[in-house]
């Protein structure tokens, strides 16, 4: 089997068609938005005024180090659909002064794309690939009003249509959704998503904010040993360099710091499981899925589940 094959979902063995999608390796891109990012734009309002008026003063020296630092993508979201994500973290937000109504990604500063001509994009996507499922995760929404949310809802609906999966689907699995026509897990991190079942609620991430691949997986295994969350859930293999790292190290970016720490990352991501049991994971996401092998290393790992039903098909003999 390719397990670099665009339609990976659709090409897993039939014996994992009925297991739940809580239970498969997913591969996962965190800040999904970012290889789009306009280093013009404003900061997001939640950054602080002493940051604001920093950035305001030493504009030509901020920007560059915000833009190296804020990517973490550098593939757009149709190529990462064919490199086999399945899951996208996408934080959405409102321009501070834009008198449009239109939405944009955040990750510091805004992109160029918005919302919908992105999704517009994925929905295309999966015309084509009738058999692959998507999780959206969409979340902060910083500047949006209720009003807007509502706006912003109609059309999400309007865009995907029959393809949305409601939260009350009790059965996620390869071989429901496929009878269902279901393509697409809307996950909306507000509590405007409680009056449309057509949104599931937010998806927990597993965020280590540490700086080294080591202080990833320290924080990941102690969350293994606390047993998995219910239903979906996110491990993020995402690095984190605060300020002070970032002001002391000018030649670095978050592309160089991530493929520095790739290789240790890379080996404690082959021996993971995915399944139902405490210690196993789910969604696996990870900056830079394009030059970095996270979507056949994630896909893999699938693999493990066939094993394990078999050995356990053999003790029933």
């Amino acid at each position: 089997m390719d397990y670099s094959c665009q339609d990976w979902m659709s090409s897993l063995p039939e014996d994992l068609w009925d297991v739940p999608l809580t239970d498969l390796a997913i591969p996962g891109s965190h800040d999904a938005m970012s290889y789009c990012l306009d280093i013009n734009s404003p900061l997001v309002r939640s950054e602080s005024d002493c940051f604001r008026l920093l950035d305001g003063v030493f504009y030509c020296f901020t920007r560059p180090a915000i833009f190296k630092w804020a990517t973490t993508q550098d593939k757009s979201i149709e190529e990462q659909l064919s490199m086999g994500i399945r899951f996208f973290d996408l934080r959405i937000a409102h321009k501070p002064d834009d008198i449009s109504n239109d939405l944009y990604f955040t990750h510091v500063i805004y992109t160029h794309l918005t919302v919908l001509e992105t999704l517009s994009s994925v929905a295309t996507w999966l015309k084509s690939h009738p058999k692959e499922i998507v999780i959206l995760a969409c979340s902060h929404f910083e500047g949006i009003s209720d009003g807007l949310h509502e706006s912003f809802i109609l059309s999400l609906k309007k865009l995907f249509g029959s393809k949305l999966c409601p939260r009350k689907e009790s059965v996620l699995t390869l071989r429901s959704l496929w009878a269902s026509g279901y393509q697409v897990l809307l996950s909306y991190e507000s509590q405007t998503a409680v009056r449309h079942q057509e949104l599931w609620p937010a998806i927990p991430y597993l965020w280590a904010n540490k700086r080294t691949a080591q202080g990833v997986i320290s924080y990941l295994e102690w969350n293994k040993d606390l047993g998995r969350p219910d239903g979906f859930f996110i491990s993020g293999l995402n690095l984190t360099a605060d300020r002070n790292y970032i002001t002391m190290n000018p030649k670095q970016s978050l592309r160089t710091l991530t493929f520095s720490n790739w290789e240790y990352l890379r080996k404690w991501l082959e021996e993971q499981i995915p399944g139902s049991d405490p210690k196993s994971l789910n969604i696996i996401a990870g900056d830079f899925v394009g030059p970095l092998p996270l979507c056949s290393l994630v896909i893999a790992l699938n693999q493990k589940l066939l094993r394990k039903n078999s050995s356990q098909n053999k003790k029933c003999y």
